[in-house]
């Protein structure tokens, strides 16, 4: 789901940046005013943790492979907010260390999986424990919203590859839909089996002020 340099003509990686850019800007004031001593150290373990999950592939047919996103699991835990700042700084240093993602991309990538990724996560898992409580909801609702916040990512990053002109919208959507339905579903039991050892070890992690 990275877009690499190219692939996104200059109207479009322009407008995505600019949206991003915005983001971010509010995602700062915001976490200035919110953060506590508790927040400080979970942002950076979470950082740590995304970026090191994100380098593990997994196979999903078709000579084709998935991994780990994270916004979910970070909004669920610290906000949407606060996921877009860290999946804003992991994503950039993937771009400019591991040329993961092109750099004029950048701001796409950004929004598709921090901005998009974070705050559909965030209020997909909120909606679905409304209706189911304890635990239980906790663990559906993750598992949902992180299966969702996947596809739709990826179904954003279809819309802007063909508004570009790089493939024709008919084709890169279900494409992009379909397979990434697949990787949701690791996505998903990757973030459940992290909340669950959470409320072993740390249940009052997910207790914290949401950024």
């Amino acid at each position: 789901m990275h877009i690499p340099d190219g692939f996104l003509d200059t109207k479009t990686w322009a407008v995505m940046g600019g949206i991003s850019s915005a983001f971010i800007a509010i995602a700062v004031r915001k976490t200035n005013k919110k953060i506590s001593e508790k927040h400080i150290p979970l942002l950076g373990v979470m950082a740590a943790f995304v970026f090191a999950a994100q380098m593990f592939n997994f196979p999903v047919g078709g000579g084709t492979s998935g991994h780990f996103m994270g916004a979910t699991l970070i909004a669920i835990l610290l906000g949407p907010w606060a996921s877009v700042l860290i999946m804003t700084t992991v994503l950039t240093v993937q771009c400019l260390v591991f040329q993961d993602g092109g750099l004029t991309a950048l701001g796409a990538n950004i929004f598709n999986m921090g901005i998009i990724g974070g705050f559909f996560g965030y209020y997909g898992s909120a909606v679905i424990q409304i209706f189911i409580r304890g635990k239980r909801g906790i663990f559906i609702g993750g598992f949902t919203a992180a299966w969702c916040s996947i596809v739709l990512s990826s179904v954003f990053c279809a819309i802007e590859l063909g508004i570009s002109g790089t493939m024709p919208l008919k084709i890169v959507v279900p494409a992009m839909a379909g397979i990434h339905a697949v990787i949701g579903i690791g996505e998903g039991l990757i973030t459940v089996a992290t909340l669950s050892l959470l409320l072993r070890v740390r249940p009052d992690l997910l207790l914290l002020q949401k950024i």
